[in-house]
């Protein structure tokens, strides 16, 4: 255990980009989006951290483009659902016995990877599966939700420095 008081970096939101033509953003996006209508993802239940194909499966297709088959989903089930529930339910103590810091970083990382190397394929995505246009997917998808995690550490780490008013000679103090 630690004395220091985590302050962790400063959040601002994500900058928006602009997609313009002739720009590498442009370009790498685009390409992304043609990858993506050359697949079909199957996307089975994640249970405990493993994959669950229930064999009960329905399609998911671009709202535009309804010939475009973008994923199989194995459809959860009340057994199935009741799974998910007890593994949340076993990780949680070791969840919530981590440091706070230590969960803010794992926050702070997906939003890393969602503001890099993931940014054009949740873009991408966006744009195939509900029909969004390049602007909408990048403030709707990314940058909200990279912002999303950003701010919540920022909020979090201001929970935990307010403290109560103290009386002369006493010291109050929250601990969350």
């Amino acid at each position: 255990m630690t004395d220091a008081r985590a302050v962790p970096p400063e959040a601002s939101n994500e900058p928006i980009r602009s997609y313009a033509p002739g720009t590498a953003e442009r370009a790498a996006l685009q390409q992304r989006v043609h990858q993506l209508q050359q697949e079909t993802v199957d996307a089975p239940c994640v249970i405990g951290g493993r994959d669950v194909r229930t064999g009960e499966t329905f399609d998911v297709r671009a709202p535009h483009d309804r010939d475009l088959h973008l994923a199989t989903v194995h459809a959860a089930s009340p057994v199935e659902v009741g799974k998910a529930i007890e593994a949340a339910e076993y990780a949680k103590p070791d969840w919530a016995a981590l440091r706070w810091e230590d969960r803010a970083a794992v926050f702070l990382r997906a939003a890393e990877l969602i503001s890099g190397p993931y940014r054009d394929t949740l873009n991408a995505a966006t744009m195939l599966g509900q029909s969004k246009s390049v602007q909408q997917a990048e403030i709707d998808s990314a940058c909200e939700l990279i912002d999303f995690l950003r701010f919540n550490v920022t909020f979090y780490a201001g929970i935990l420095a307010e403290q109560p008013a103290s009386s002369p000679g006493v010291w109050n103090r929250t601990d969350h």
